[in-house]
């Protein structure tokens, strides 16, 4: 774990990748069915809880999934944007302030530690972001965290890269399967890159690891939305 990126060299790369996760269409490229998950989470949200008062994303990125869940919604909800990126942030914020005549808040951070305020918050989003938690106490602290931030009743969001619990599995699906996947997109040169990067920046966990460590928290129910190969997402409520 400590050749993994840091902090800081994480947000580098997202400073300089904002008109990328900036495509409500595509999503990102590398990342299998974005564009479907992210409809199936924003439509999940609406119908569970359409009038949600406040909204926390975390690792929010440019915006995407508030700016697709704000369609979607019937009233006009506090939005707070958390991510390690400003120029990130920037973006976001102005893409999803037109949508909401409730206030939008950016705070720039690493959302295990920046200020918010716990049992607050109605829904929290949490999409390509807990892949850079690492080791097992890290992602422990995180979900305690993230359910002390909801109020009772709400819901935690998540869609990310995941890891397989066998290891001949995880060699199939990652290595296997979707090295295939991404060199369809380009070649197996390209393939290599986004493996070397998952290697050095990313530290995925099992969709069962991670309910476990969600029941543990204490949410009362976990649900799995949709996986294919390595991604996955999923849905914990307060």
């Amino acid at each position: 774990m400590h050749n993994k990126s840091t902090i800081a060299e994480i947000e580098a790369r997202f400073d300089k990748d904002v008109a990328r996760f900036s495509n409500l269409e595509t999503g990102q490229q590398t990342t299998l069915d974005a564009s479907f998950t992210m409809e199936l989470i924003t439509d999940g949200i609406a119908a569970i809880d359409p009038q949600p008062k406040n909204i926390l994303d975390i690792g929010c990125g440019a915006g995407n999934y508030p700016v697709k869940l704000l369609s979607k919604m019937t009233n006009n909800p506090d939005v707070t944007l958390a991510d390690l990126s400003q120029p990130m942030l920037t973006r976001a914020l102005e893409r999803v302030q037109p949508l909401t005549t409730g206030r939008v808040t950016t705070v720039k951070g690493d959302f295990r530690t920046i200020p918010l305020e716990e049992n607050s918050f109605d829904v929290v989003i949490a999409t390509a972001v807990l892949h850079h938690l690492r080791d097992d106490a890290d992602w422990e602290t995180a979900f305690a965290r993230l359910y002390r931030l909801l109020r009772p009743g709400g819901s935690l969001w998540v869609f990310d890269l995941v890891a397989q619990e066998h290891f001949p599995v995880q060699e199939l699906l990652f290595k296997q399967r979707y090295g295939d996947y991404l060199t369809s997109l380009k070649d197996t040169t390209y393939r290599d890159q986004v493996f070397a990067y998952i290697e050095k920046e990313d530290s995925p966990r099992s969709v069962l690891y991670q309910t476990r460590l969600l029941q543990q928290a204490g949410f009362r129910a976990v649900d799995l939305l949709h996986k294919n190969l390595c991604f996955a997402s999923f849905a914990a409520f307060k």
